[in-house]
């Protein structure tokens, strides 16, 4: 009987699917997580690195329809066409981007303006240059901005010029040139634009020797990426500064070893020069400070840029990296990302002998990645724990609701039948604790069962017990408050 009653008040309470609780996929067995199927589980991950709240917190509030810029930093063999792509055409926007058959670019506007929102290869073109690092971004886009053209223009390599040794000299002209350039108050400042533009730079990173091994069969089949400009401080580099490893149009048919013995490959260490501020070193002068000086003036500032960035993935990583892209800028893909575990790269069969030397070759880019890779599961981690605790105290506030529906309910039928017959009730119930009695009694086994479906949900967070005080103290507090209405 009391089962029955139950049944029918919550009925009453909460018609038809407008409770959740009453849904039969909640009584039902956890779904499995999505983001666990990749190379590492989160639950076999061990920090290695102290990072603040604000270093884990990545929550953009990006205005689309304001000023906001999304600026994607592309790393060559890393997997940015794939995401870029993903920019493009896989985003639920209110305005999506337009993309014709046989063309890579898309026209990205804003909702009801002529403007960009993304400053990327295939929304903007290669605007300030082929594969441009950090250091040309920084200084190309928000000359570009500022100087009221459209993004969608490619400017000509002689503006290109010009906007960035207008840049330079503005940045030579400033009294602190490089006097805490990477911290992050200067990192802000070079996110903005003198028209109060905000850009949110991002980026993708792979494995070094994955991402080495790519390049290398990349040019193999004969890519140069000879229009990259490499301007940093206002001019490209001086042959002297960046030989060339070859002879001729290009280095098509190179071997591995070929490629592993030019000393002035830029595929060593690429990921680190490109997120590092080169202005800090000289940039291409090699004789401006030590070797070893400089390495370490390069990694700190990758690291710096990295950590500062509005977001970066791991291609390793493709859910993940797709879940806090979602959860940084409030943006959401229409299709799941796919986990692409064979690639040119792992058919390559090198040897432990080869494989060491790459490493050594990318010594940088593996500190970088490794530092990379664990603040990317750390704030992984974060951000989903964030969404459970956010999750539970939702729940919560439904229970307590449904519980207070419930004794409103309640004893409001029971004063309605006490008015309509208080001589029958009175002699029928000589204990008037009975009905609290009764309400105490179904209250609790409400709450042990909504109690067990929230265990079931999270039983590794050790958070039963202080449901079950919770519960408790909600119950006794809506039971006193109605009491006193009584």
């Amino acid at each position: 009987m009391l089962f029955l009653f139950a049944v029918i008040v919550l009925q009453y309470v909460c018609p038809g699917t407008e409770c959740q609780l009453l849904r039969l996929q909640a009584f039902s067995s956890p779904v499995p997580d999505p983001y666990r199927s990749e190379d590492e589980s989160s639950a076999r991950f061990v920090p290695r690195y102290n990072f603040t709240r604000g270093d884990l917190l990545r929550k953009v509030d990006f205005d689309i329809k304001g000023d906001d810029l999304i600026v994607f930093l592309h790393i060559q063999k890393t997997g940015g066409t794939t995401f870029g792509r993903h920019l493009v055409r896989n985003i639920q926007l209110e305005q999506p981007c337009e993309c014709r058959v046989g063309q890579k670019k898309c026209t990205c506007h804003r909702p009801g303006k002529r403007e960009t929102w993304l400053f990327s290869r295939f929304s903007t073109g290669w605007s300030c240059g082929l594969h441009a690092d950090w250091t040309e971004l920084t200084s190309c886009v928000p000359s570009v901005v500022d100087g009221k053209r459209d993004a969608r223009l490619r400017p000509s390599r002689w503006r290109i010029f010009q906007i960035l040794d207008a840049a330079s000299k503005d940045k030579r002209g400033s009294p602190n040139t490089n006097a805490g350039a990477n911290s992050p108050s200067s990192t802000k400042t070079r996110n903005t634009s003198k028209s109060g533009k905000n850009f949110h730079y991002i980026t993708i990173l792979r494995d070094p020797v994955s991402r080495y091994l790519s390049e290398w069969r990349h040019v193999q089949r004969g890519a140069t990426w000879k229009a990259s400009l490499h301007v940093c401080d206002g001019r490209p580099p001086t042959s002297e500064e960046l030989p060339s490893c070859y002879t001729g149009d290009d280095w098509s048919g190179c071997p591995l070893k070929e490629f592993m013995d030019c000393p002035y490959n830029l595929a060593n260490n690429r990921q680190v020069r490109m997120l590092s501020d080169l202005t800090l070193v000289g940039c291409y002068n090699l004789s401006v400070m030590p070797e070893k000086q400089r390495n370490k003036v390069l990694l700190e500032s990758a690291k710096s840029n990295l950590k500062h960035m509005a977001f970066f993935g791991l291609t390793e990583f493709q859910r993940k990296t797709q879940y806090l892209f979602e959860k940084t800028f409030n943006m959401n893909f229409i299709s799941p990302f796919t986990q692409y575990n064979t690639t040119r790269a792992s058919s390559v069969e090198i040897n432990e002998e080869i494989q060491k030397r790459i490493e050594g070759l990318n010594f940088l880019d593996m500190e970088l990645y490794s530092y990379a890779k664990d603040l990317f599961l750390q704030r992984y981690q974060f951000m989903r724990q964030k969404e459970h605790q956010e999750a539970r105290r939702k729940r919560q506030e439904q229970r307590k609701f449904l519980k207070g529906r419930l004794l409103q309910t309640h004893f409001q039928s029971q004063g309605q039948g006490q008015s309509q017959n208080p001589n029958q009730n009175q002699s029928q119930n000589p204990n008037p604790n009975a009905n609290q009695n009764l309400t105490q009694n179904l209250m609790q086994n409400l709450t042990q069962s909504l109690s067990q479906k929230e265990n079931r949900e999270s039983p590794k967070q050790n958070s039963g017990k202080e449901q079950n005080d919770n519960t408790s103290n909600g119950t006794n507090d809506y039971i006193g408050s109605v009491e006193k209405w009584r």
